[in-house]
């Protein structure tokens, strides 16, 4: 007897196990999508539900308010970091502490982290930084950006997070904008070229896969994000955040194009713009989030805020919270990067839902697409970091790769006072040769803004890297001398061989960054008239977008528009001095007097200093 009443709880227990699995369909990774998705969702409380509505910041939060508001994302900001040139482990031990306080959550979901990867894994430390957008826009290089994307989610996995607020599909038409660094081009057709960093990011879309579906090839790729939705890059003047006016014709032939590619190669998520489309914010303007991106284009993935980006529907900001909460999640964001007062976001959320402003129609829509991601990306399976992946970052094989996007994108706009007397490339033995100039030995110059910081870090202790002073000294002959001098006073003709100037753009970031004048940093200018007036010279522009140089140009010998490179300096050498050739064509209009702005690729003004697609080329040079 007592034999079958152990039998009989045995089987009892197995039962409940069995139909509790059936019941928790969710975590069944054999289920179909839509079955764990629905299976979750009934489950779910309007809390829960809000919860994975709210992103926030790194520095408020800990595991027990995960668990309390059930917080579906958390990100850094810029230069938010677990402590000062914090290691991968410190990273992942940090990702993971707020990802247990998720999983103790009643129904234990994920939360997902994000960060602004968008020239490498440029808030950590030791990461790759690659050049900037508008360096790599030059290279008109598909396959060079989409290997670029790869590195860098592979690198934004070290450190175990998943998430990467990357690429920036801005159209800048205004290099006075603060932001045009992060634009490919002016030119729409290379920004759609440059949509193939989404699969590197990403993975590649399998061939049979519904267009609009969200798509991430497991745990050595991160979540993309395509920004920011749109037209950011055509304000007036150029300035952040500000009201772009252009009709449907302009709009649709110019700014949306790039999103139509990221939502075919499986974009996951969207991120609304700052500024205004002809008045209406777009953080509010449900026309295009959801009537166009979601319906028209089927976008399954979700669209997500940018910081605070629903506060500033108003004018002044803050103004309303409440209608801002309400418009902008009517509009279609399903994920608000609040980042800091949750409460107040989830508070007024939960009241205009309770109060009927919001259906909960909406909320579950905007849940749905989030979860979609959640599963699709195997974060239910797979939520927990580990360091298995901590080599790579900053790896050689990266920096190598840095080496060549940096190569790739520098600009030969002068080889010479006269045409068959070209100065580059420049002979590796020389008697004794002059590097100067702000930039040449400035690590953080070089990097530009998004670097360790949001709005970068002068100077050589930020991160590790080569400078183009240093990448100048690995690279001449060991009998060259070399002699740098940052600002030399006076320089006589007979004392050089040749100089090379390094001159340019302090680091900045959005709102900082937007510039009336476009000059360089002094003293930049007296530099060059220094010694390009008594000695042959190469000047090297540092800068995240064309700048005054036209009055300075007669001067020079030779002029490299280097943009941002990132940390691999030793690239810029390796042109200079003969071992790779010249390649790259401008992807931006080079300007002669900021009144001409904007001034773009086929407007009845155009009279440019150096048209679109401008580069003279040169050979490498064999046992230089």
């Amino acid at each position: 007897m007592e034999r079958f009443l152990i039998m009989g709880f045995m089987l009892f227990s197995l039962l409940a196990v069995v139909t509790e699995a059936e019941h928790m369909k969710y975590k069944d990774p054999k289920q179909k999508l839509g079955v764990r998705i629905k299976d979750l969702m009934k489950r779910m409380t309007l809390e829960e539900k809000i919860g994975q509505m709210t992103q926030i910041e790194r520095k408020v939060a800990s595991a027990d308010v995960m668990r309390k508001y059930f917080i579906g994302s958390l990100l850094s900001g810029g230069g938010s970091v677990p402590k000062p040139n914090a290691s991968a482990e410190d990273w992942v031990n940090m990702v993971n502490e707020f990802q247990k306080g998720a999983l103790k959550t009643r129904l234990g979901i994920p939360m997902i982290y994000g960060i602004d990867a968008v020239h490498g894994h440029n808030n950590v430390y030791k990461a790759t930084i690659f050049p900037h957008n508008v360096g790599l826009g030059v290279t008109r290089d598909p396959d060079l950006v989409k290997r670029i994307g790869a590195a860098t989610a592979l690198e934004v996995r070290a450190t175990g997070i998943q998430y990467a607020f990357s690429p920036c599909l801005a159209v800048c038409r205004n290099p006075r904008w603060g932001r045009c660094y992060e634009s490919y081009s002016e030119d729409v057709n290379i920004v759609r070229s440059m949509t193939e960093i989404i699969p590197g990011l990403q993975g590649d879309v399998p061939a049979n896969m519904s267009k609009g579906v969200p798509f991430v090839d497991g745990k050595k790729k991160v979540v993309a994000c395509a920004k920011h939705f749109v037209a950011d890059g055509g304000t007036v003047n150029g300035i952040d955040e500000n009201n772009t006016v252009i009709d449907p014709q302009g709009l649709f032939s110019i700014h949306m194009p790039a999103y139509y590619d990221s939502v075919i190669k499986g974009v996951a998520t969207v991120m609304a713009s700052y500024s205004s489309l002809n008045g209406e914010r777009m953080h509010a303007n449900t026309h295009l989030l959801t009537g166009f991106l979601k319906e028209r284009l089927n976008f399954r993935g979700f669209v997500i805020s940018d910081w605070e980006g629903i506060n500033r529907i108003t004018n002044p900001a803050n103004s309303n919270y409440t209608y801002s909460v309400q418009a902008s999640v009517m509009a279609g964001v399903d994920m608000v990067m609040v980042p800091e007062n949750y409460t107040d976001f989830i508070g007024n959320l939960t009241f205009l839902v309770k109060n009927n402003f919001v259906p909960m129609s909406r909320i579950d829509d905007a849940v749905k697409r989030i979860l979609r991601v959640k599963f699709v990306m195997g974060l239910f399976e797979d939520p927990m970091a580990d360091l298995s992946m901590a080599k790579y970052l900053g790896c050689k094989e990266h920096r190598e790769l840095a080496r060549e996007a940096v190569r790739k994108s520098l600009v030969l706009l002068k080889n010479g006072k006269k045409p068959d007397q070209p100065l580059l490339p420049l002979p590796k033995k020389a008697r004794r040769i002059l590097v100067a100039g702000t930039h040449a030995d400035n690590l953080g110059y070089q990097c530009g803004g998004w670097t360790i910081q949001w709005q970068g870090v002068p100077g050589n202790n930020l991160t590790i890297g080569t400078t183009i002073s240093k990448a100048i000294m690995n690279t001449v002959d060991p009998s060259t001398e070399v002699v740098y001098q940052q600002n030399p006073v006076l320089v006589e003709s007979s004392q050089f061989d040749y100089a090379i100037v390094v001159v340019g753009e302090p680091p900045y970031a959005e709102m900082y960054g937007d510039s009336s004048n476009l000059t360089i940093l002094d003293p930049g200018p007296s530099i060059i008239k220094n010694i390009c007036g008594t000695v042959k010279c190469v000047v090297v522009v540092i800068s995240g977008r064309p700048v005054v140089i036209e009055p300075y140009v007669e001067k020079m010998d030779a002029l490299v528009a280097a943009w941002l490179p990132g940390t691999e300096g030793q690239g810029v050498a390796d042109v200079l001095f003969g071992d790779y050739g010249f390649t790259g064509k401008l992807a931006r209009t080079w300007f002669k007097r900021v009144d001409q702005l904007p001034m773009n690729v086929g407007d009845p003004h155009y009279d440019p200093l150096f048209p679109f697609g401008f580069g003279l080329t040169t050979q490498p040079v064999k046992g230089n």
